[in-house]
Parts: C-alpha cells; sequence; structure tokens
C-alpha cells in the first residue's frame, strides 16, 4: 500500500470550473462530474485513481478526492479534510467504522459490511459471508488499492479468506477490466448464509454479484408473515430469497421460478439444509411465459411475489422499463387469490419510487384487480443511504393486499 499512488501525499491539485457549484460539494456531495472540473494538462496527466485535493475557482480547498479522466464521474470524495493523508490507516479506521454499525445490528457476521459512499468508500461494495468476503472494487481508485483494501478487512473482520469480484456494469463505466481473483486465502464449495429462520447457500466464486442479495433480508422477513400456511409463487426467485423465508415461517408451499438453472438449483439445496424441502419446486423459465403458463392452468396463490431485475437501469431505458414493470405487476396479479397478497420489487436507479409504484398499479388495474397498499420496503440498514445520492436508494418493494 505505501508504494501505491493511493497513498502518495502531497497531492496535486485540481480546481472546479466557475460555473460549478462548489456548496453542493461542501454540503455533502459525493461526486464530481467531468463537465464541472478544470481538466487543463496538469489534470490529464493524472493517473486514474489518483488522489488530489480538489479546490473552487477561487482557489480554496474543498476536500481530498481521487480523479478518473475516463469516467462521467470525474472525481469522488474520499475525505472532506483537504489536509487528510489516505494511508493504510486511513483504510483501516473506515472499516472499522462500517463494521460496528454491522456488528451493532447483526447477531450474525452475514450482511453488506461496505456500502460504497455512504460508508465513506467510494464505488467499493464489500459482503461478508462469515470469515469470506467478497470485495467488489467499482471505482479506479479502488482497483488502485486493492491490496491495501483486502488488508485492512482481513485486519478489521479477522477473515480468512478475500474474493475480489470484478463482474458488474459499473468497473465498465470506470474503464476497469472483468478479471475476478482471490486476493487473501482461499475458498471453494457453497457457503451456508442464515436468514430469516432459512439456511441459503452462496456461491461467492461463480454465483451472481456476490453471491447473495442481502438487501431483500427485510423485505424477505415482511412477505414470510403474509401467507400465513398458505401458498407462495416466487418468480425471479434467484435463490429462493422470498419463498425459503416464507416456507420457514409456515407456508404450506413455494414454487420458485428463474431463467437461471444453477441458481435454481441452489435454492432445491437452500431447501433441503432449511427443511422444507417436501414443501418445495422450482421451474425453470422465462418469467412471464411462465406466469402466463401457470394463469392458463387456472393456478392461484396466496402470495406472489415478482423480483425481476433492473428493467430501468438508467434514463434511456426508463420508458421500456416501466413498460415492463407494469406487464410484470399485471400478470402476477392476475396469480392472487382473491385477498391474497401481491409483493412488486424493482431494484433500478433510474425508476424512482413514485414511478415504479404508478407502474405496477397500472398493471394490477389492467388485471382487473384491486388493490391496498399495506407496507412499502427498501434495502436493509446494512445497505444505508447516502443523503446526497438518490441512486443509494435503488432497492423498491410494494406490498399489495388484492380484492
Amino acid at each position: 500500500m505505501t508504494s501505491s499512488p493511493f497513498s502518495a501525499s502531497p497531492y496535486p491539485v485540481i480546481r472546479l470550473k466557475p460555473k460549478a457549484n462548489a456548496l453542493t460539494i461542501r454540503g455533502g456531495a459525493p461526486w464530481v462530474y467531468s463537465d464541472e472540473l478544470v481538466t487543463d494538462r496538469r489534470a490529464r496527466r493524472l493517473e486514474a485513481g489518483s488522489l488530489a485535493v480538489l479546490e473552487d475557482s477561487d482557489r480554496e480547498p474543498i476536500a481530498v478526492v481521487t480523479i478518473n479522466n475516463d469516467s462521467k464521474i470525474i472525481c469522488r470524495v474520499m475525505d472532506r479534510d483537504p489536509a487528510a493523508v489516505l494511508d493504510q490507516d486511513w483504510l483501516v479506521t473506515r472499516v472499522r467504522r462500517a463494521l460496528a454499525l454491522r456488528e451493532h445490528l447483526y447477531d450474525a457476521p452475514f450482511y453488506r459490511l461496505i456500502h460504497a459512499e455512504a460508508d465513506g468508500l467510494p464505488g467499493v461494495i464489500v459482503d461478508r459471508f462469515g470469515d469470506v468476503l467478497v470485495l467488489q472494487p467499482n471505482a479506479a481508485w479502488a482497483e488502485t488499492a486493492c491490496e491495501g483494501l483486502a488488508a485492512a478487512l482481513v485486519d478489521v473482520t479477522g477473515a480468512s479468506t478475500v474474493i475480489k469480484n470484478a463482474a458488474g456494469r459499473a468497473r465498465g463505466l470506470e474503464g476497469l477490466d472483468d478479471v475476478s481473483t482471490t486476493l487473501v486465502g482461499a475458498h471453494e464449495g457453497l457457503i451456508d448464509v442464515p436468514m430469516n429462520g432459512a439456511t441459503y447457500m452462496a456461491d461467492v466464486v461463480d454465483g451472481q454479484k456476490t453471491g447473495l442479495f442481502f438487501d431483500q433480508r427485510d423485505n424477505h422477513a415482511w412477505a414470510a408473515k403474509l401467507p400465513r400456511g398458505g401458498s407462495v409463487l416466487d418468480v425471479f426467485s434467484h435463490v429462493g430469497g422470498f419463498s425459503l423465508a416464507a416456507l420457514a415461517a409456515g407456508a404450506s408451499s413455494a414454487l420458485a421460478v428463474d431463467g437461471s438453472e444453477p441458481a435454481l438449483a441452489l435454492a432445491e439445496k437452500g431447501a433441503q439444509a432449511s427443511g422444507v424441502a417436501d414443501k418445495f419446486t422450482t421451474r425453470k423459465g422465462d418469467a412471464f411465459k411462465v406466469m402466463e403458463a401457470l394463469a392458463s392452468e387456472g393456478e392461484l396463490f396466496d402470495l406472489v411475489v415478482a423480483d425481476p431485475p433492473a428493467f430501468a437501469p438508467n434514463k434511456q431505458a426508463l420508458s421500456n422499463g416501466l413498460t415492463a414493470y407494469s406487464r410484470v405487476g399485471s400478470m402476477a396479479a392476475k396469480l392472487v387469490k382473491p385477498g391474497g397478497y401481491l409483493v412488486l420489487c424493482s431494484c433500478s436507479h433510474a425508476a424512482d419510487l413514485t414511478k415504479f409504484r404508478q407502474a405496477s398499479l397500472r398493471g394490477v388495474g389492467k388485471a382487473g384487480r384491486q388493490a391496498q397498499i399495506i407496507h412499502t420496503g427498501s434495502a436493509g440498514a446494512d445497505h444505508p443511504l447516502h443523503p446526497a445520492l438518490a441512486e443509494s436508494g435503488y432497492l423498491k418493494a410494494i406490498f399489495l393486499r388484492l380484492d
């Protein structure tokens, strides 16, 4: 870490353009966009991931930032003290602060440990699976400081293994590669993850994202209360997040639908580990086609959950994404028993709660169903929100009772 540009000090100086609103940065905004920064020859020479002191147009220091000329987000605020020195101790302090929150909230070491800007480590995601940590360095500075980050994580948590996961769209936007590797230790096989009375199987090496979606934990728990011994349909189920939690809470049966055979295999293993395999079935296929087939078969469920991928990951995809959410709402509503419950979810950054809710309710209305909104959910407390970043509130879940 000491030889990395991440720890080099003193830092070069870069400057905001006069038209840029420095007050937003001073007020907590964590990003500077490329059209807000003076990109002179000196700034363009800085390597991606380098640190610099950001000044306003009057040459007053604002913060220590990291710069990436290849990204639309050209600067990320690292420390609001312009005199701060970002070394290994700085990293350890940030990780220790994040761990203290999670240990206060959770009894077992299974959670999101680092949630990017909200935990003061921009672009860094770390999910914890006991002694195994999965690190996603989604910003250029984090890629530069990968070894130091891994060392800090081990130092603070005592973990035996740190896996670098380089998959995902965010790294491409930063000009980073998609090569994953193991940074510390070694790991093979699946990890049993206890949540909400069920046991989930996480494949942290070859699975989707970091291996499991911790962000839905609270929504799983809320939905699990609804069927009260009834039947559950879990569409876009991944490894059975909603269905296994509902079975653990006493649901009579659950059908998990997903297009991924490996994900459904993990769901089945989770059902076995949870002791509910006799009540759990899977169906592989396109979710829309499966829902259409179930409707034609006359199937109805006490609880239907639809947790699709991000249909609107950006503004350009918003219109088509909202149409897709409306279609999901319509098709899923047709499969709910009168007086039953429907849970619709979105992880789209571009579709805020209001737009997502309106689109979903249009779909429910098209299905000829009347709805009551009984609850609105979001990501759990291990995914804290950054006050100045709407993007950090990406996950939305609406809980409906249908007549």
